[in-house]
């Protein structure tokens, strides 16, 4: 997730290390922060590849400021990943708007539609946070109100991004 960001942000534009890791930040949120000493090994892994390139540019007051932009290796890659995302970009909610908020770098439509379709199959299997004989429980028959609540809310924002999910690839998949 977070190689795919950093390939993703500077698909955009070039940036410092900071501008980078608050991009990130931004998009995942305290639900996964990313520290100093994942991104800077990340960037300097992912600079030995080929994949991004630095330069040195004047800072305003400071130090200069290293710069980081994508090399053409780079946006082959982003587009790779892009094409097919490992499962658990799909399955997890936050990897998978992490792919979302890069899908429209890949040119073709029929291939973003194809990500989305993945990710809505995996929303109609049927699934619980809890099992009873192995049995999906639904918030009707949960047992306590917080499991209730639980239920709930999944049921509803699964149901609202099916719905998104549906129109999408209906507008993917229909004319320009």
């Amino acid at each position: 997730m977070l190689e795919l960001s950093i390939l993703g942000f500077l698909a955009e534009e070039p940036l410092h290390g900071y501008e980078l890791k608050e991009r990130i930040k931004a998009l995942t949120g305290h639900v996964r922060p990313v520290s100093d000493g994942a991104l800077y090994p990340a960037i300097t892994r992912m600079t030995a590849a080929g994949l991004l390139d630095q330069h040195t540019e004047p800072g305003a007051s400071a130090a200069p400021r290293r710069i980081l932009a994508l090399t053409a290796k780079g946006r082959e890659e982003l587009l790779a990943r892009l094409r097919a995302p490992k499962q658990t970009e799909i399955t997890d909610h936050v990897r998978f708007n992490t792919v979302l908020a890069f899908l429209r770098h890949l040119p073709d439509r029929s291939e973003q539609a194809a990500v989305l379709r993945r990710r809505l199959a995996f929303l109609e299997t049927p699934t619980s946070f809890f099992y009873d004989s192995g049995e999906p429980v639904r918030a009707e028959e949960a047992d306590d109100l917080f499991r209730q609540g639980m239920l709930r809310v999944a049921r509803a924002t699964g149901e609202a991004e099916r719905a998104w999910l549906r129109e999408a690839v209906a507008q993917l998949e229909g004319p320009e």
